[in-house]
């Protein structure tokens, strides 16, 4: 039917079945995907607002060298953050991994393929899981922080995260097309907008554990870093911000299977 010879009521429900179907993938996206939505089970975005403390938080690297080059300014100002840290990106970069935790910085798990649609199933998620907490085994690194590629969360995450011993964690990005790498001036505005105390503040020194220029990222951490000082602000890592460990007890096994429990011996 041709636009000319559609009928109004025809036309009304074109417009209604388009309203529907935005709304019901506004409130998937709510559901799986906000950086606020608890339904699926806690996810934390933010830390206690009883004082002037911001974490800074990174995604989707390693990645050089562009997180040499953020590690070597947050070495210089004495700045500890946290790497939300792919695994297969590791892999390219185990040296720059080591080089973080050796410089008192955190390394939190970020997903080992961040392939979109390893998200979306239990069995391709317990096997994304799986491998890349092996990824950071083989450097001795046991992360108990996991942040999901695009925050995607589904029902089975916090049970399969519990197996491994991790922590879910959130944030508010810095800006929503960062990825994009638009100004680092525009990067850096929307970020202070939205900074408050408690904050936990999501950068990206890569993408999707694949690579990409972030000269724009490294450039407006600065102009952050810089501002917030000037506020009085100080930063801490995800794990003092919350209150939560930052790495597992060596002790405790790699993997617990659903609805068994560690050894009540150690």
């Amino acid at each position: 039917m041709s636009s000319a010879t559609r009928t109004p009521r025809a036309s009304r429900r074109i417009a209604g079945l388009a309203a529907g179907a935005a709304a019901t993938a506004g409130a998937a996206y709510w559901l799986m995907m906000s950086p606020y939505s608890q339904t699926l089970g806690p996810f934390p975005y933010r830390g206690p607002a009883g004082r002037r403390a911001v974490a800074l938080t990174f995604d989707d690297g390693p990645n050089e060298p562009y997180t040499s080059q953020l590690a070597d300014y947050l070495d210089r100002e004495g700045i500890p953050a946290t790497f939300f840290q792919v695994g297969r990106a590791v892999q390219r970069y185990p040296e720059v991994t080591t080089r973080l935790v050796s410089a008192g910085h955190v390394i939190g798990f970020h997903g080992n393929t961040h392939d979109f649609t390893r998200y979306l199933r239990r069995r391709t998620l317990a096997e994304d899981l799986e491998q890349g907490m092996a990824v950071f085994a083989q450097l001795g690194i046991r992360p108990a922080l996991y942040r999901p590629p695009w925050l995607l969360r589904i029902p089975s995450l916090h049970p399969l995260l519990h197996n491994h011993g991790l922590q879910v964690v959130s944030g508010e990005f810095c800006h929503p097309l960062e990825v994009a790498q638009p100004s680092p001036e525009r990067i850096a505005r929307h970020a202070l907008r939205t900074t408050h105390p408690g904050s936990i503040i999501i950068f990206h020194d890569g993408r999707d554990g694949k690579g990409g220029d972030r000269a724009a990222t490294v450039k407006a951490v600065k102009l952050v870093v810089d501002r917030l000082r000037e506020q009085s602000y100080s930063f801490v890592t995800v794990d003092r911000l919350l209150g939560v460990p930052a790495y597992q007890d060596p002790a405790r096994p790699a993997f617990i299977a659903s609805g068994a429990r560690p050894d009540a011996s150690r």
